[in-house]
């Protein structure tokens, strides 16, 4: 029940100033309370929203995506003065996964902290992926983690509750998984969804393992495979293959406790987790901190399903980009490799898995038993090459091939069933060939036919794909003011996914050119569909 006395009070106050008390940027009233009859400065709440929210569709960048390049960081930190203290083991100017602090001869504190924007749209798994990543670069330093601090931003003028207290318990809820304590947090008010934890664990000094250690001869295993940054892209804009967004957040919200302890029992070399960086940039830091040059084999990256078909559409997100600009001076590229299959290596991990350098002589084994306890797409994805400033070699053998964008957009054709066509063009859906009543004065001519046949191939995904295309054919249909091609082309969008909010901003583009009689028409036709 609403207090009219209290909101009348905290009203009053904003009307005065000339916006709204709670953000000095919004007009009192807001437009929550213009659409929802809500005030949220009169500590007025959402109602719980009928269908789930989508978390991904909520904030501009998902997971470590959101995180500031590597290479803008480190001019940043350039001449920042950085404790000069002997206790401190491992510090910021190393740039390794955690912060390590000597307390005596047999223990080291290991500290991390790490937040980001949900890469899933539950909120419950996006709290169990955000504990993991902090606990990653624990296990990457060979720690035991032993206590956590949640971090949250929460927009809670906008959003319910709930999906806050569903992000906490995912997070404990691993948290627990771990074996680690929850101790508090801390929580402010944020435009966009942030979440993550700051972890203190414990090590010997002397069972560090650094990226910094790897040696001329050496292995490299990856954990998990590769690909989250690509998928968290595909889903924010509605395009991620199916089985991709489940098989993500499995992989995401695995921890990497086990293969710590592996890596620790058969004596790696050096380790660093994969994340926001990229592949190419956590490698290059490990080979330049070592002192060694690496190689990797493109083909053998092990990568999560959908994410060759999303590259094959050229669905890559923007932090892939700044990432490349950040890490490729260290790349020395063999051969002809497709600049599509090369942004695996660029691409921003969340939750990503252990990268391990270990002896010729041990990998075999830690692969073995990575396998055997259920980490089955762990990989060995090259070696340590010899002394080097952190230079990646990357080899293509050809095996790793981007599917045909034709192959994707295929229907499936089962036998003895009627197949419906990839082409947008309604008018060739109201008079296919052969169909009894297409043509009520007889056969399609010869002109007519070759019409249809340049409908369908304008309407083909080609350099446009086939969504921007439905996405024209609705904004055509609509200015055209063509009834029966506008409720077909939003049935096939609504086929292929799109939303309501998709189709009326393909139809507003319309609206836009052909003004209020476009606008009523729209209005009417939306009615009758």
């Amino acid at each position: 029940m609403k207090n009219r006395e209290k909101r009348q009070r905290v009203m009053r106050r904003s009307m005065q100033l000339g916006h709204c008390i709670c953000d000095p940027h919004k007009p009192c009233p807001c437009d929550i309370f213009r659409d929802r009859d809500v005030c949220p400065c009169a500590g007025e709440r959402l109602a719980e929203p009928a269908g789930p929210i989508r978390l991904t569709q909520l904030v501009e960048s998902a997971g470590c995506a959101s995180k500031i390049d590597a290479a803008m960081l480190r001019r940043v930190l350039a001449g920042l003065p950085f404790a000069d203290d002997p206790r401190v083991l491992v510090g910021a100017p190393a740039g390794d996964d955690a912060g390590v602090y000597q307390i005596d001869d047999s223990t080291a504190l290991v500290q991390t902290v790490d937040v980001f924007s949900p890469c899933v749209d539950d909120p419950y798994q996006f709290g169990r992926i955000a504990a993991a990543n902090s606990l990653s670069d624990i296990y990457a330093m060979g720690a035991r983690p032993l206590t956590a601090l949640s971090i949250v931003g929460f927009p809670s003028h906008s959003l319910p509750e709930n999906v806050l207290h569903q992000i906490l318990r995912g997070g404990i809820d691993v948290m627990a998984e771990a074996g680690v304590a929850v101790l508090g947090g801390h929580s402010i008010q944020d435009k966009e969804i942030k979440a993550g934890f700051a972890v203190t664990g414990i090590v010997h000094p002397e069972k560090i393992v650094t990226n910094a250690g790897a040696q001329p001869g050496d292995r490299l295993i990856l954990t998990k495979p590769l690909g989250t940054g690509i998928l968290a892209f595909a889903a924010q804009i509605g395009r991620a293959p199916p089985g991709s967004e489940e098989a993500a957040g499995n992989s995401m919200a695995r921890l990497n406790g086990r293969a710590s302890e592996l890596m620790i029992e058969l004596a790696a070399h050096a380790c660093t987790d994969v994340t926001g960086f990229g592949l190419a940039g956590h490698l290059s830091a490990m080979g330049a901190a070592s002192g060694v040059d690496v190689e990797i084999v493109l083909d053998d990256l092990p990568l999560l399903p959908g994410v060759l078909a999303c590259l094959a559409e050229d669905i890559v997100p923007g932090a892939v980009e700044r990432n490349r600009e950040s890490s490729e001076h260290a790349l020395a590229v063999e051969g002809d490799v497709p600049r599509a299959l090369l942004e695996i290596c660029f691409d921003p991990q969340t939750s990503g898995g252990l990268l391990i350098a270990v002896s010729e002589a041990a990998a075999r084994t830690l692969l073995a038993r990575l396998h055997d306890e259920g980490m089955t797409e762990a990989a060995p994805i090259g070696k340590v090459l010899s002394p080097g400033s952190g230079r990646v070699v990357v080899r293509y053998e050809r095996r790793m091939l981007l599917p045909q964008v034709s192959q994707l957009r295929q229907p499936t054709v089962i036998e003895g069933e009627p197949q419906e066509t990839s082409q947008m063009s309604c008018c060739s859906d109201h008079q296919e060939s052969g169909k009894p009543g297409a043509n009520p004065i007889g056969a399609i001519s010869e002109p007519q036919r070759k019409f249809m046949d340049f409908l369908k191939s304008a309407s083909a995904p080609g350099a446009l794909d086939a969504r921007t295309k439905q996405a024209v054919a609705i904004a055509l249909s609509v200015m055209a003011k063509c009834a029966p091609c506008a409720k077909n082309h939003i049935k096939k969008a609504r086929d292929m996914g799109f939303s309501p909010e998709e189709i009326d901003e393909a139809a507003w583009m319309a609206i836009s050119f052909g003004g209020s009689p476009t606008m009523m028409w729209y209005n009417e036709l939306k009615k009758e569909s």
